[in-house]
């Protein structure tokens, strides 16, 4: 792979990169190792295949992919109820979902967060991480955990979460982190505490977050924690393995106001997930008097059609239901095969969903 088109891969489709240039030197130099921590923390929507798809692309480049099991971090963050046994049981299951879209080929390694937490070097970290910050800053940080600020006060461990995830990258000695980009906070503390104690800086490649199918009244202005797609609300979100007709349901209930582009649900998934694909068309079925049948060969004519009004939103959310349901069929598929990922999938399917 030419170099220009490495650097190409890692940055499509993303958020933002902090920094270009040391991103550029990461890949010049080689050997460089790169993480996403993931909570296990219900089941598997379609906004997570922002994400799971970018570590595909970094180790695709060359970059030694890790995927920290964060276990530890969502007993903190009292996901599936705090109980530990579930939270294990979840991360297996979501290894299964990421071999089932074809990200982990064998090349990705799993880190658990047990491995760091049995280790007093990482504590040493976590304190030295802790010196560096002020309250005031790691509360504003909270906002990683997909909480408010809030509610860094509803018990102390949640003052703890920001420091470990900040000590995750220090002590896996990382090149590159992944996230979301409700996860910037976390990442622009590791790069300051790098600057001070003259560690490693991490690149940072954050991923744009989903919004949700029911955005609240007037979106614009709301909090990214309640704008983004929810796994505890799930009317509101797509799951990799929900059926054609119920991926069919909730597009048909989404949010779609004919020729508004911006903060439009499905215009969303129609960009960062659908479009994303290298050679994505979208076929979109119409009656003769309505225009009849059109491919759309890009996301820039997508954009040019609805905002003009030649795009009605019940044609686009039938066709975005389509293909939204074809590129789900192989996790379907597989959960149905898989004995060990189908118990997991009913195990999470029955499980109490936590924000």
């Amino acid at each position: 792979m030419e170099f220009e088109e490495k650097v190409k891969k890692v940055t499509r489709n993303t958020a933002e990169v902090v920094v270009l240039s040391e991103l550029v030197e990461v890949l010049r130099r080689g050997e460089a190792r790169g993480y996403i921590g993931v909570e296990p923390s219900g089941l598997f929507h379609i906004g997570w295949l922002i994400w799971a798809r970018k570590v595909r692309d970094l180790s695709d480049v060359g970059i030694k992919m890790k995927i920290l099991e964060a276990t530890w971090h969502a007993w903190i963050n009292d996901k599936l109820g705090g109980y530990l046994e579930m939270i294990h049981k979840c991360a297996k299951y979501i290894e299964h979902v990421l071999k089932s879209l074809g990200i982990d080929k064998g090349d990705i390694e799993y880190v658990k967060a047990e491995e760091l937490i049995s280790d007093p070097e990482y504590w040493r970290i976590v304190v030295t991480v802790a010196k560096n910050l002020s309250l005031a800053r790691v509360r504003r940080a909270i906002t990683i955990m997909g909480r408010k600020e809030s509610e860094g006060i509803l018990d102390f461990s949640k003052l703890i979460y920001p420091c470990m995830q900040v000590a995750d990258i220090f002590y896996m000695d990382l090149d590159v982190c992944l996230g979301g980009t409700d996860q910037r906070k976390a990442h622009m503390l590791a790069r300051e505490i790098a600057e001070k104690k003259k560690w490693k800086k991490p690149v940072a490649v954050h991923t744009p977050l989903l919004i949700s199918l029911r955005p609240p009244l007037g979106a614009e202005e709301v909090d990214e924690v309640d704008l983004k797609m929810s796994k505890s609300k799930p009317e509101t979100c797509i799951f990799v393995h929900d059926t054609p007709d119920d991926i069919a349901k909730k597009v048909e209930y989404a949010y779609c106001p004919m020729k508004v582009v911006e903060m439009n649900p499905i215009i969303e998934i129609c960009k960062h997930i659908l479009f994303a694909q290298n050679g994505f068309k979208l076929y979109v079925e119409r009656e003769e008097k309505h225009g009849g049948d059109i491919y759309i060969e890009s996301f820039d004519e997508l954009v040019q059609l609805y905002s003009k009004g030649e795009l009605h939103p019940q044609d686009l959310k039938r066709a975005v239901a389509k293909a939204l349901s074809e590129i789900l069929e192989p996790v379907r598929r597989y959960f149905e095969v898989n004995r060990e990922a189908k118990e997991l999938l009913r195990t999470m399917s029955n499980a109490t969903i936590t924000r």
